[in-house]
């Protein structure tokens, strides 16, 4: 082993776990520090934590999915599409339980949907979601005629644009699936089992554990956070729009796999989402303050997702 060798793989080692991810967060809201004297203010923290309310949200539901070793692509047109329900049965009935609850049952079908296709019709998730991706995207044009839902209910938008305590009530929601989310995949079989079907699915299955069950079940997770993230964004726009979380899936993975989850299966933590997706919201918010153009910010994104994957890589070897 080399001289450099030797250095990265301390550095990686340095930077391994929640207790990189804390010092890449500290770094970031430094330097962002230095370069405006509003980042670090509380009006501005709590919105970050607004801005990342939905991200995080949908991030619980896509590391589910990763610890079994599948992946979602179609949690943005989900999540719109669940908005979209929302507005429609909202403005139909008048009821704005009945239209969360419709959001409900579109995520928990299309999660089902992409869930019995990959494991009972044996197609990879990656395409299984990438052509539910389009389909529900369609889906959600054709419903709409390609114009938003608007004309929601002022009293509707308690969850999307509300606070408490001059709180978020969305981070408030998130903050609680977030705890709800480290009790069952820390504290009970079911997050035991999802990590050891991702590691030896084979193993799993001579431990009794039933894999089919829980890959589809994991989908149907990742469907009901989408369906509450949408429902959020609908909620704070008080319209529901067809392109709505457009993108999402590149800051949900970027959370996910920042927060130290394997793409392969078996390894990752809510803790470290949860980081991955407050890293991501401050470097949003940071360059947005900054005035970087959107553009750029694609670019930031996809780098950091290199980025951590080759360090996971290096880790590994080391």
């Amino acid at each position: 082993m080399n001289q450099n060798e030797s250095t990265w793989n301390k550095i990686a080692k340095i930077l391994k776990g929640e207790v990189g991810l804390l010092l890449i967060l500290v770094i970031l809201c430094v330097l962002f520090a230095f370069s405006s004297e509003y980042f670090l203010t509380a009006k501005n923290i709590l919105n970050v934590t607004r801005q990342i309310s939905v991200v995080l949200t949908i991030a619980i539901g896509m590391l589910c999915v990763i610890l079994v070793g599948e992946i979602d692509l179609s949690v943005g047109s989900t999540a719109a599409l669940a908005g979209i329900a929302c507005a429609w049965v909202m403005t139909t009935t008048g009821s704005q339980s009945m239209g969360m609850l419709a959001a409900v049952i579109i995520g928990i079908a299309v999660g089902s949907f992409n869930g019995v296709l990959t494991v009972y019709g044996r197609i990879p998730s990656f395409i299984v979601t990438l052509a539910s991706m389009g389909i529900i995207r369609g889906i959600g044009l054709v419903w709409t005629q390609g114009k938003p839902f608007s004309g929601l209910p002022e009293s509707f938008s308690f969850i999307g644009a509300k606070h408490i305590l001059g709180v978020p009530v969305s981070s408030i929601v998130a903050v609680i699936l977030l705890i709800i989310g480290y009790f069952v995949l820390h504290k009970t079989k079911h997050g035991v089992y999802l990590k050891a079907i991702g590691a030896n699915s084979e193993a799993a299955t001579l431990s009794t554990i039933p894999n089919n069950r829980y890959k589809v079940l994991s989908f149907v997770v990742v469907g009901m956070m989408c369906a509450i993230g949408g429902v959020m964004t609908t909620s704070k726009l008080l319209t529901a729009s067809p392109t709505a979380c457009t993108g999402m899936e590149m800051d949900v993975l970027s959370a996910v796999i920042l927060g130290g989850a394997s793409l392969s299966g078996g390894i990752g933590t809510i803790t470290g989402t949860a980081l991955g997706a407050l890293i991501i919201g401050i470097i949003n918010n940071g360059m947005n303050m900054l005035s970087i153009s959107p553009f750029f910010q694609q670019i930031v994104k996809g780098m950091i997702i290199l980025a951590a994957v080759l360090l996971k890589r290096k880790n590994s070897k080391a």
